[in-house]
């Protein structure tokens, strides 16, 4: 398909519902999948919903349903169909001869498609191609024309598909060529945060739900200038910024990639050295639009992204962005108000931008200390432990030793004990 094409594709949305139960949350994800669609390029012309308690081997909805389906798509002309959840390489071979002529896809394969249309920097195409490889092209085997659907279209496109032949040797050689490519990328990677360690400057990585206001936050705060739309995945690739707080420190502000629900756990993988900023980082400012009546639901998401990244301990600040616009559910609702810093503010106003300046500040020297160590020249491996954990301020190198003044919290100046000249004191920094 041609691009003008796609942003006139229909299509018609298919979920299954196990119980009657689960029809509110069936309705809610297909609404997000809506979202999904319309950042795509696509349309919605109708949905449709099979109750059913578990899902057809052969094409997940029942027969009666697929039929159904065909119905609509033969009289209206509709070529695509998305399944919310994945199929099988099998069911879609088998819905797509059901359906004749209509495309299938599922919702894994409707995010890679947007984020091959929002990469932008070289290691974000190659994670792209690289996860629609290992997910998509399996799927489109058995056609007939073997890979030729990978000539563009949604739930296709991607910056690889000219690249890629119906051989499946030759798909397995590229797919050990990215592979090999990103190895490299993520050894610069961790090479670029090593330096960041080395310089003392705290991380901060800005995560949470996809179009929660993460890039416009970054925005307010640094002028990055980077993309920020009302649409799902509007910025795939991290950004990090310096900014100075008001006590004068600085620290490193990244924006990360959106969570969503059912994010596809290859696409975790895949986006790894992404995701990895919410790892390293000091300090987690989890983002959540607290105009959207969804915002206690993608909360708990991010909070279980979190915990598989193992990131979940990190100090955090709660931010509950577009309050502008409303609060749909009480905050006391979604966090522990006793024990967990939080801001309401609106990133795109900036109300509430230096409530939340000041706590991560705060946060930041909460117990730590202005200490003087004095490193004999022969022990100058001490003074990496202090780049690494501690924020240096200052180094005189002597004759026979380096006298290094840091900001160091309980635990770093316990390990420097031998090298402290300066007693603790009782105020925190």
């Amino acid at each position: 398909m041609e691009n003008q094409e796609i942003k006139n594709s229909r299509a018609v949305l298919v979920a299954l519902c196990h119980n009657s139960a689960d029809m509110v949350e069936t309705e809610k994800s297909l609404d997000e999948l809506t979202r999904l669609l319309d950042t795509a390029g696509g349309d919605v012309f109708a949905r449709l919903i099979q109750n059913k308690d578990t899902p057809d081997v052969r094409t997940v909805i029942g027969s009666g349903k697929v039929k159904e389906l065909k119905e609509i798509c033969v009289g209206n002309e509709i070529d695509l169909v998305i399944f919310d959840g994945d199929l099988s390489p099998s069911q879609i071979r088998n819905l797509e001869d059901e359906l004749d002529g209509a495309s299938v896809i599922d919702r894994s394969m409707l995010i890679l498609d947007i984020f091959a249309l929002h990469a932008t920097t070289g290691e974000g195409k190659l994670q792209v191609e690289l996860a629609q490889l290992k997910y998509t092209a399996p799927r489109l085997i058995g056609k007939g024309n073997e890979l030729s659907r990978l000539g563009g279209g949604i739930g296709t496109r991607g910056p690889g598909e000219t690249k890629l032949e119906s051989d499946k040797r030759h798909m397995k050689r590229r797919i050990a060529a990215l592979e090999a490519e990103l190895e490299v990328l993520e050894k610069n990677r961790m090479t670029m945060r090593a330096s960041r360690d080395r310089s003392g400057i705290p991380k901060v990585a800005i995560v949470g739900y996809t179009n929660a206001g993460k890039s416009t936050l970054l925005n307010r705060l640094t002028d990055a200038g980077i993309l920020a739309e009302d649409k799902l995945f509007a910025t795939l690739d991290p950004t990090t910024r310096k900014y100075s707080l008001p006590s004068g420190e600085n620290i490193l502000l990244t924006d990360t990639v959106g969570f969503i629900r059912k994010l596809p756990h290859h696409l975790v993988k895949a986006f790894k050295s992404t995701l990895d900023e919410a790892v390293y980082a000091d300090i987690l400012v989890v983002l959540a639009d607290v105009s959207d009546e969804e915002y206690p639901a993608q909360l708990r998401v991010t909070r279980e992204i979190l915990g598989e990244l193992g990131a979940a301990d990190k100090p955090t600040v709660y931010v509950f962005n577009k309050c502008d616009r409303g609060v749909a559910a009480p905050v006391a609702s979604v966090i522990n108000t006793d024990s967990e810093h939080h801001v309401m503010l609106s990133a795109k106003e900036g109300d509430g931008v230096e409530t939340l300046v000041e706590l991560l500040d705060r946060i930041l020297h909460e117990g730590k200390t202005r200490a003087v160590f004095v490193i004999p020249n022969a022990e100058q491996g001490a003074l990496s432990t202090l780049y690494k954990n501690a924020t240096v301020e200052d180094v005189e190198y002597g004759a026979t030793a380096v006298t290094v003044t840091a900001i160091v919290d309980a635990k770093v100046r316990g390990m420097m004990k031998k090298y402290d000249i300066c007693p603790p004191k009782k105020e925190e920094y």
